[in-house]
């Protein structure tokens, strides 16, 4: 059976990991927040998630919460360090706009994960924020708990070089370090994840020391930069055509990609100071470029494009079919059938694309009737 462990929070057994997370997620749906599951990319912050980033912008309302791992690579200490890794988790709650309550709603969420405010010192320490690579700010806090930041606390005021009307609020836990002063441990890979009815109890260590160990490894060390620098370019080329597409959401993921490999290239000490600036500004003309999609193809609002409109200007329309290839897609007419019925012309336009089809369909029913052992393991 699980020993009792006293806590900062003052429980005799304080909540673990994932109950911290679920407590956050019950108590944050109750005050009306969608409940998304984590965004399926690489990011450095919940903010960067389009759930926290696009859904800013606009007039209309919005409000969800969310778990974000993060992935910073030059945080990375191959797990020796015992508060400081190069992936983390993040829970983000972002409300449109910001109701006058949000410090009292705040507040309600520590006493709903076992934290008596009355008997901690909690503080809002002044601490406005700013990407640079988002081309965002607002004014903002750092929240202390008896001398601990555990949270940041930011009134956007713009977003990808737009002001956000109405100010949505974003609160962004440090899970790890929440949870640290929640169970009264001074190392994040002592922090009980899970706790069994059995008593037995899984860690964070236990979860992810390896993972930290290897990525660590891998960020610092291993990565190929030559790989990074051509994905930086193949997806910066990518995000506009994207946009001249007018798909802001798809063109944002490739922005999160150049992030990352910008990230990784960082952490492999392969950008000088001058260079890092060049890229910073290079992926905030991206995501300030999807911004401005999202706004005029999404919201619908009448917003300045003209940056937009001059960035894709010399962008081939990737939906546009080279007059040569529209051309071979026209099915000649059938002026009479042919012998047996059909048309020889359109036969010949298909050419041996019936037989590709029929192929393809005859291998679609065998796999529904009877699957193989490794497609089922994959689903």
């Amino acid at each position: 059976m699980a020993q009792d462990m006293p806590g900062k929070a003052g429980k005799a057994t304080p909540p673990t990991f994932q109950d911290v997370i679920m407590n956050l997620q019950r108590y944050w749906a109750s005050t009306g927040c969608v409940v998304l599951q984590p965004y399926d990319n690489e990011v450095g912050a919940g903010t960067n998630a389009p759930a926290t980033t696009l859904r800013s912008l606009g007039p209309d309302t919005w409000r969800t919460c969310y778990v974000q791992g993060c992935r910073r690579p030059t945080d990375g200490r191959y797990g020796e360090n015992p508060n400081r890794g190069q992936f983390y988790y993040q829970f983000q709650v972002l409300i449109k706009p910001s109701p006058d309550n949000i410090q009292d709603l705040y507040l309600g969420s520590l006493e709903a994960i076992g934290i008596d405010v009355a008997a901690h010192d909690v503080r809002f320490v002044e601490d406005d924020w700013e990407s640079p690579t988002l081309g965002a700010w607002g004014l903002g806090w750092e929240i202390w708990i008896d001398g601990m930041e555990v949270t940041q606390f930011t009134y956007f005021q713009q977003v990808g070089g737009f002001e956000c009307n109405p100010v949505p609020v974003e609160i962004a836990y440090g899970l790890e370090r929440l949870t640290m002063f929640v169970q009264g441990v001074d190392n994040m890979y002592d922090i009980v994840w899970a706790r069994g009815d059995d008593g037995v109890e899984f860690t964070y260590g236990d979860v992810y020391l390896e993972n930290e160990r290897e990525y660590s490894k891998f960020n610092f060390e291993v990565a190929d930069t030559d790989f990074l620098f051509q994905e930086f370019a193949d997806r910066e080329v990518e995000c506009l055509r994207t946009l001249k597409a007018s798909l802001p959401l798809p063109a944002y993921d490739s922005v999160l990609k150049c992030c990352h490999a910008f990230n990784l290239l960082d952490a492999r000490g392969v950008i000088s100071a001058t260079e890092r600036m060049a890229y910073i500004l290079r992926v905030r003309t991206l995501a300030k470029a999807c911004c401005a999609s999202y706004m005029k193809n999404v919201v619908g609002m009448d917003v300045d494009t003209s940056d937009l409109d001059a960035l894709l200007a010399d962008v081939p329309d990737p939906l546009a079919k080279p007059a040569a290839e529209a051309a071979s897609n026209v099915v000649p007419a059938c002026p009479e059938p042919a012998p047996g019925g059909g048309c020889p012309g359109a036969a010949a336009a298909a050419g041996d694309h019936s037989e590709r089809a029929f192929e393809f369909v005859t291998i679609a029913e065998d796999a529904v009737s009877a699957p193989s052992e490794s497609s089922e393991k994959e689903a």
